[in-house]
């Protein structure tokens, strides 16, 4: 199997925050840029994608991963999917950090377990060695209202560089659908981690064909 190094990939985990759409649309940019990708989804997302989307993901990771590899059509090599207790993940070791980390969308119950280095997962444990390597960690949040708890993690984990980046779409771009939403916060995403996307134009330019606008 021919995959670039650990440090060259990013992981994605998927959380029981509603909004499956999100994280399936960020999962697709990524394997569509030929991007190597570790995808952890939690047994509360699994609800979430079966209730949100269509898609019946197996639980166990092997079969996870084959089906999503034939449903984005992305090479085998670039997707690997990895179980809450799968210790011996990559990702679970400072050894093996990956270049980023997304989770996507965020739950508040795993923004707290972040903020507060529980561990007690692999995607808790993934988090957790993405900071303390000093990789970047983003936290695409959905939640509302927000409550002291909430904010009160978000500030800790901003402070140690964490980029807090709720599921609040703009509307300057003239949102036609509701993928234009999704978009927007995946474009804002993909900018973080510093890859090309053409999802949604900079500030003051024109749309580009096949956007809103």
């Amino acid at each position: 199997m021919n995959t670039l190094p650990a440090s060259q990939a990013f992981t994605v985990a998927m959380t029981g925050a509603s909004g499956a759409v999100y994280g399936l649309r960020l999962l697709e940019q990524l394997l569509a840029a030929g991007q190597t990708v570790y995808l952890l989804i939690s047994k509360a997302a699994q609800v979430v994608l079966a209730t949100e989307t269509e898609l019946r993901i197996p639980a166990q990771p092997e079969q996870a991963q084959a089906y999503l590899v034939q449903h984005f059509g992305c090479r085998p090599e670039q997707l690997q999917v990895f179980g809450r207790e799968q210790w011996m993940a990559p990702v679970a070791s400072g050894s093996a950090a990956p270049r980023a980390m997304v989770v996507c969308p965020c739950s508040t119950g795993t923004l707290s377990a972040i903020a507060n280095g529980a561990s007690d997962n692999l995607i808790e444990r993934a988090a957790d060695v993405v900071l303390k390597e000093q990789r970047k960690l983003i936290l695409v949040v959905r939640e509302t209202p927000l409550s002291a708890i909430h904010l009160e993690n978000m500030l800790k984990l901003a402070r140690l560089g964490v980029v807090i980046l709720p599921a609040s779409p703009g509307f300057y771009h003239q949102p036609q659908t509701i993928m234009d939403l999704v978009d927007h916060i995946i474009a804002r995403v993909l900018d973080h981690l510093a890859l090309p996307q053409t999802l949604l134009s900079p500030w003051g330019e024109a749309p580009r064909d096949g956007q809103a606008g």
